[in-house]
């Protein structure tokens, strides 16, 4: 269960602190923990769903996460070019939190395109949003949409990141 909470809320636990807005949400309101703690329960219970299902979800969370970052970011009137990064640590740092706590190289250092989508998600609607002028709602919309085929685009044409081969 500490994992679920990790990976579900680490990334806009980080994303608060870095933006000052403490003591962060999923610490101020006992909601974020128990969706967490279901969303384990349910992990647990449906194990054995079929890797596709996971990979959609998963792709799914990363774009409302990395949008809803960026937008919590630009709300606390961080530059730009600074609620973009908070959107993709908002999107992927639960994830290699967990993955840290699990002592495995976290799924952002392999070569896959994962934090590089939610990079491109928050990025469509920061400037969809101040530079286009496009209403929240609807920059917020492309920029989730965005990310998601970009994420499930890259694992169904097996795109990967060039990769630094050390010896």
């Amino acid at each position: 269960m500490q994992l679920s909470f990790v990976t579900a809320l680490g990334g806009g636990l980080i994303r608060d602190l870095l933006i000052k807005d403490i003591p962060p949400n999923s610490i101020r309101d006992w909601r974020y923990g128990t969706v967490a703690f279901a969303g384990g329960a349910a992990t647990f219970f449906l194990y054995g769903v079929p890797p596709s299902v996971v990979i959609v979800l998963d792709a799914a969370g990363l774009s409302l996460f990395a949008v809803a970052g960026a937008a919590k970011a630009l709300a606390f009137d961080t530059h730009p070019f600074v609620a973009i990064l908070m959107g993709c640590i908002t999107g992927a740092g639960g994830g290699t939190v967990r993955d840290v706590l699990l002592a495995q190289v976290p799924v952002v250092l392999r070569a896959d395109v994962y934090a590089t989508a939610a990079l491109a998600g928050a990025a469509v609607m920061v400037i969809g949003s101040r530079y286009l002028k496009i209403p929240r709602a609807w920059a917020m919309a492309l920029g989730v949409v965005f990310c998601f085929a970009l994420r499930l685009i890259s694992v169904w044409k097996h795109w990967n990141l060039p990769r630094l081969e050390v010896h």
